[in-house]
């Protein structure tokens, strides 16, 4: 899209650029915030179109477009964050985020590429699938107020004009915010350990070996599928190493085409089961042990998108925070 600077000028708009730049950290806020990519596209799409909405001296004169598209990103993020309560109380079964493919899968539209140590542990940080269900528990203002502090590093002044708010209060959610999160979290196994955890999960899911599985997982385990009524799932969380592990064995009796492959999820290992070359099935994995904890599958086809749709057609968003000022109003 071209924007004529001024009237008569063949020139594009100088700011264009500046503004359209914001666009993959306002996708990185808001899928945080909401915990689902096509909901982020939506409050990004709507907070452009708010932007393009405003006569030009309007917009010069903001001072920090940045700032302005951030807060109002942020302020619909929050009303929907409100309705979404209302709508998950009807939602059919259990709600689990929406899942991301490992960005080298799918950001640039080929696998390969580097990723600096720095980002890597925010990425894992901060929208892996375990940290994401805490924030789902969280009240709208206490998940806004964490976000763009602990993970965005936006002052309290700056989270108190977006959440209407005083700092101090801000500071107050965000603190009640990290006691959940410290509440939830335990010590995670080492990479190469969760992922050859997750390795041996998928070959005993193969084998049908219902020991095996018991084996892997935590005599606490518990699993959570999401289906969202419109396909097959359990509605409430299995719970019990034992009942897993059958529940996962019969899936396979029902279903014994399935193809189940190693993929990353949300920055941890994972597991993706395609029927028939279509992804119907994306499951996370919480290990903080030397046993499996938690699962969860995610089987609502309106999640799988990004899963199914291929790379070459996925947004080219970064899912990771920008950690410089360039934001900063």
């Amino acid at each position: 899209m071209t924007v004529p600077s001024e009237p008569g000028h063949g020139r594009l708009d100088p700011g264009l650029s500046v503004i359209m730049s914001e666009r993959r950290q306002l996708i990185n806020l808001a899928y945080r915030l909401l915990g689902s990519l096509a909901d982020a596209e939506d409050v990004v799409q709507e907070t452009y179109a708010r932007w393009y909405g405003m006569s030009r001296l309007e917009q010069e004169a903001i001072e920090s477009p940045g700032a302005w598209l951030t807060k109002v990103a942020s302020r619909i993020c929050l009303d929907l964050l409100g309705s979404a309560r209302v709508r998950r109380e009807s939602y059919v079964g259990e709600w689990i985020p929406e899942p991301l493919p490992e960005r080298t899968e799918w950001i640039n539209g080929r696998g390969g590429g580097t990723v600096d140590p720095v980002d890597r542990v925010t990425l894992d940080e901060s929208i892996n699938m375990a940290f994401l269900v805490v924030l789902e528990s969280m009240t709208p203002a206490e998940r806004v107020a964490f976000v763009l502090h602990d993970v965005f590093r936006y002052s309290f002044a700056e989270v108190a004009e977006i959440v209407g708010r005083t700092p101090a209060a801000c500071r107050q959610l965000a603190s009640s915010a990290r006691r959940r999160i410290r509440a939830s979290r335990a010590p995670a196994a080492p990479a190469a350990q969760r992922a050859g955890l997750v390795r041996d999960f998928k070959r005993a899911w193969e084998a049908k070996d219902i020991d095996a599985l018991i084996g892997l997982l935590d005599p606490a385990a518990t699993m959570i599928a999401d289906g969202g009524g419109l396909v097959s799932a359990v509605l409430h969380p299995i719970e019990g190493a034992e009942q897993v592990a059958r529940y996962i064995i019969a899936i396979t009796n029902r279903a014994p085409n399935l193809t189940i492959l190693e993929r990353t999820v949300n920055g941890q290992p994972g597991l993706v089961a395609q029927y028939n070359g279509v992804t119907v099935t994306v499951a996370a994995f919480d290990v903080p042990g030397d046993r499996i904890k938690r699962i969860w599958a995610v089987r609502n086809p309106e999640k799988l998108w990004p899963w199914t749709v291929g790379p070459q057609r996925l947004p080219k968003q970064i899912i990771e925070p920008d950690r410089g000022e360039a934001h900063r109003a």
